[in-house]
Formats: structure tokens, C-alpha cells, sequence
């Protein structure tokens, strides 16, 4: 998973630095105020920045996905723990809030 985002993480690096690209260059293109060269660059920067914004969106649902299927994994890991060993389950909830009492009790 860390390859992965070390992999989104890259990409976007990438993508950002085209986009950068494209806007120096419309930037540069509208010093000559040629009107042809500068619709050709406002829409190839129109392309990227939809591209970018697209990528983007679609890693963060697929993040997101991700995400809550780990976290509905840990619960139900977590549901059959405390069905199996109830007992446990409540000592180790009655010294987590002992140990928070105390720590609250400091202030």
C-alpha cells in the first residue's frame, strides 16, 4: 500500500508539473499576442487541468474505498474478538478507562 501511494504521490507530481507547464507556456504565448497560438495553449491547459482534476478525483474515491474497507475489516475483526472473549473485552475496557481517569485526573 505505501508503493502504491508512493506510485499516486509520484503521478500527481508528474501531472502537476505538466500543467505548470502549459500555463508558462500560455503565459509566454500571450506576450505575443498571436491569438491562434494562445487558444491552441488555453486549450491544451483546459485538457490537462480537466485530466488532472479527474485523476485526482478518481484516486481519492478509490482512497476512499480502500479506507472503509479496512476499517469494516478491523470492526468486524474487532466484533468477533469481543464475542469470543467477553471477559477479556471488559477488563481491558475497565483498564483502558482506569488508565484515562487517572490521566484525567491530573489536570
Amino acid at each position: 500500500m505505501a508503493n502504491r501511494a508512493h506510485e499516486t504521490t509520484q503521478q500527481l507530481k508528474e501531472d502537476l508539473h505538466h500543467l505548470t507547464q502549459t500555463i508558462e507556456e500560455l503565459v509566454t504565448a500571450t506576450a505575443d499576442d498571436s491569438r491562434s497560438n494562445i487558444k491552441e495553449l488555453r486549450d491544451r491547459a483546459e485538457k490537462r487541468l480537466r485530466e488532472t482534476r479527474d485523476r485526482l478525483e478518481s484516486r481519492g474515491e478509490r482512497l476512499y474505498g480502500e479506507a472503509r474497507d479496512s476499517v469494516e475489516h478491523q470492526v468486524d475483526a474487532l466484533d468477533r474478538y469481543v464475542h469470543d472473549n467477553p471477559w477479556s473485552s471488559i477488563g481491558i475496557g475497565a483498564a483502558a478507562g482506569v488508565v484515562i481517569g487517572l490521566l484525567l485526573g491530573r489536570r
